[in-house]
């Protein structure tokens, strides 16, 4: 593994100033379909309401746990491999995995609830928000799944050929992940 040693600056944040690009466009998409949610729900406020009780806060709270959890450890990872210790970087980053897969697997159970109810995309406003948020949401945490276990196979098969700068726009996708459901989470499960 090549030791970069980067100074944090506005041009050169950890990541690169592309992923940083892509995280602010997502907020912004994520953002901006909370918004038309929230202006739909002024004209359907009941059934926003009865809706939204339909939904399991406490599913909603664990993943929201299961996807800070894996956010700490997706930090000492970088921690972990800024001091060369890729032992314990490793490690981290298995852990950092496990909660995205948890968190999949709690929201895939989530799922089989609503369809088995019959609250799918079509049912009302709500759950067309409901499904279209989520989902986008979950195919974030694939993509970073699947980066994540790339960088996880070049630190067991190539460690020499593992760029710092790939690490951090890693895990700077991973925490964009963690942010969009922090925003997701309140909103949708607990606002209205």
């Amino acid at each position: 593994m090549s030791q970069v040693t980067t100074k944090a600056s506005l041009y050169y944040p950890p990541g690169g100033i592309l992923m940083w690009i892509i995280v602010y466009l997502e907020l912004f998409t994520f953002g901006a379909v909370l918004v038309a949610m929230a202006l739909y729900s002024k004209d359907e406020p009941s059934i926003f309401h009865e809706s939204r009780l339909q939904l399991n806060t406490t599913f909603g709270a664990i993943n929201t746990l299961f996807l800070l959890v894996s956010g700490f450890f997706m930090a000492l990872t970088v921690t972990a491999l800024k001091t060369n210790n890729l032992s314990k970087s490793k490690t981290y980053l298995k852990l950092t995995m496990l909660g995205g897969l948890l968190f999949l697997g709690l929201k895939a159970v989530e799922y089989f609830d609503k369809i088995e109810a019959g609250l799918t995309m079509g049912y009302n406003t709500f759950f067309s928000f409901y499904w279209m948020l989520t989902l986008f949401h979950v195919i974030h945490v694939l993509v970073g799944l699947v980066i994540l276990a790339s960088v996880f196979r070049t630190m067991n098969k190539n460690p020499e050929k593992l760029i710092m700068e790939d690490v951090e726009a890693s895990a700077t996708f991973w925490h964009m992940c963690d942010l969009i459901w922090l925003l997701l989470f309140p909103v949708i499960y607990l606002v209205f």
